[in-house]
């Protein structure tokens, strides 16, 4: 890494943010910035298309960021296709080698993946009449092997594996699985989304046969990813998407396609967002993956240790540096992610929470959601050193119970809006509910029951009624999460008893809001409504049964 601190390249965070959120996306340096604003300004012009200087230059520059991503990852020029990012490169290989699956054919996947990596080969599978399967992990976050070798065999066509974990930070041994996949005539593919923003990759190295990422976590716009494909596997692949750009010849009888890259390529590209994206690419480049992946681990090796030796918190993925990334997942005993994260930005420390897009990895973990801590370039031993001061804090402040576990205040233009006294009494209330919920526990006779969980921060809710001619006579509550949605529960059951089924049917969102009495921030309303959510689809099934 150079000397002194890059946080300089990075206007976001002159304000003295400590970003720490870096798997869900990065910051932008100004040269990324520039180029962007360089393109709209000089150079904005549609591709492949006009026979103007502007146009061509365009081309030119739209085709040399092609270039500069196959040189990034040591492709071919006909290999790289720009996609939205890693979620529609996914879905592109689902639909695309998914034509060829059969009925019977198996997907091979692991436990650790992504809902990105989960939900299009389910989809796929249905409709082709395939089977999913999951590599699982071990008791130190590791793929099982031995496992992955029962699972691989001839029924094999699909491999497609996380190389490093987004709430692990485990780096996956791709190259073994690749062997493995090969030997029994499957592909494999790649979700480089992690992985490409810390490690030096060469996919003919790794032997993927494909491998996708994202512009926006390694430095670069939203809006850009890419997807490589080994050459004679992309000649043999139909298209995803259909129009202009992706056209060889058109006929009122049929249509062929254009050559690689741009076979892929429907549709007027993000030209703005390739320029960015190779800015990005030459900005990574200037500082040397080698010396990002050695930053990461140090930045790593020091959050673990100082992280490891707090009483009350638990460390979700491998113990041992050792392959793997700059990602640590923790738990805080008595504490919801949610909450964590708020009490942190209070610190002006940013870092993301929940099920971290990952809900069957959690289930597998029998945990509800983990706080997630992901230093990239920009940060240095100083901000671990404020995360662990503010954590210790929040710690602190847990065991007392002296204040609230949220802040239940608030942010509008970075400024903390105070409270009403009228609002104080609400919060007091939220506080009281939260901590001695009413109408908790299962109901042995019940009605119905319904469960809903909030996929972003892990909040789950199972309600439980009792009718009796069209009335509600009896409801609790079972479930876990932050303040807001265990206090919100427990407030509208206490309403709703002894109330008419039509009537609680109209109960809309403003009510519970206000129920709630305080402002609610917009990353809480969901939180705040997830107890409406849950009792509307009880009394919604009831109807449906009926």
């Amino acid at each position: 890494m150079r000397e002194g601190s890059m946080k300089e390249d990075f206007p976001i965070l002159k304000n003295g943010l400590i970003y720490l959120d870096n798997s869900a996306t990065a910051q932008k340096p100004t040269k990324v910035i520039e180029a962007v604003k360089e393109y709209y300004e000089n150079d904005n012009a549609n591709v492949h298309r006009g026979i103007y200087r502007l146009a061509q230059k365009s081309t030119m520059l739209y085709e040399k960021a092609h270039e500069a991503a196959a040189k990034f990852i040591g492709a071919e020029f006909e290999e790289i296709i720009f996609t939205k990012g890693t979620t529609e490169g996914l879905n592109l290989l689902a639909y695309s080698s998914g034509k060829n699956l059969k009925a019977g054919d198996e997907i091979v996947l692991t436990e650790m993946e992504h809902h990105s990596n989960i939900v299009p080969w389910q989809q796929i599978a249905k409709e082709r009449e395939a089977t999913v399967k999951f590599i699982p992990i071990t008791k130190e976050y590791r793929l099982d092997l031995a496992k992955a070798q029962e699972l691989i065999t001839a029924k094999t066509k699909i491999v497609s594996v996380a190389h490093m974990s987004n709430v692990l930070g485990t780096i996956n041994p791709v190259k073994e699985l690749a062997a493995m996949a090969h030997k029994v005539g499957a592909i494999i593919i790649l979700d480089a989304a992690q992985s490409v923003t810390h490690l030096k990759i060469n996919v003919k190295e790794l032997d993927c046969d494909f491998l996708v990422f994202s512009g926006h976590k390694m430095c670069g716009p939203a809006g850009i990813g890419v997807l490589y494909g080994k050459k004679e596997l992309l000649e043999k692949m139909e298209p995803f998407q259909f129009g202009g750009g992706m056209i060889n010849e058109v006929t009122f009888e049929k249509s062929t396609w254009n050559q690689l890259p741009w076979k892929f390529e429907a549709g007027t590209p993000n030209l703005a967002g390739a320029a960015g994206l190779m800015a990005a690419i030459e900005y990574l480049q200037n500082i040397g993956m080698e010396n990002i992946s050695a930053h990461g681990q140090e930045l790593a090796k020091y959050a673990l240790e100082r992280l490891s030796v707090i009483p009350g918190l638990t460390i979700i993925g491998p113990a041992d540096i050792k392959n793997r990334g700059p990602i640590i997942s923790f738990i805080i005993d008595g504490m919801h992610p949610h909450d964590v994260n708020e009490l942190l930005d209070k610190e002006n420390i940013a870092v993301r929470g929940g099920f971290l897009c990952t809900m069957p990895l959690f289930s597998v973990l029998g945990r509800n959601g983990a706080t997630r801590v992901s230093p990239y370039i920009y940060n240095d031993l100083n901000d671990v050193d404020k995360l662990i001061t503010a954590t210790l804090k929040i710690i602190e402040l847990n065991k007392a119970k002296t204040e609230s576990l949220v802040d239940l205040q608030t942010v509008n233009d970075e400024i903390i809006i105070a409270l009403t006294e009228e609002e104080e009494l609400c919060k007091e209330n939220i506080i009281d509910h939260y901590k001695s919920p009413k109408n908790k526990g299962e109901m042995e006779k019940y009605t119905l029951k319904q469960k809903q969980v909030n996929p972003l921060c892990g909040d789950q809710i199972t309600v439980y009624l009792k009718l009796e001619n069209d009335k509600i006579i009896g409801a609790t509550f079972t479930g876990s999460g932050c303040a807001i949605s265990q206090a919100s529960v427990s407030m509208l059951l206490e309403t709703i008893k002894g109330k008419e089924v039509e009537d609680i049917k109209s109960i809309g969102e403003k009510q519970v809001l206000d129920l709630l009495g305080i402002p609610i921030s917009p990353t809480r309303v969901k939180c705040a409504l997830l107890s409406l959510k849950t009792l509307h689809r009880a009394l919604l099934e009831n109807d449906t049964h009926e």
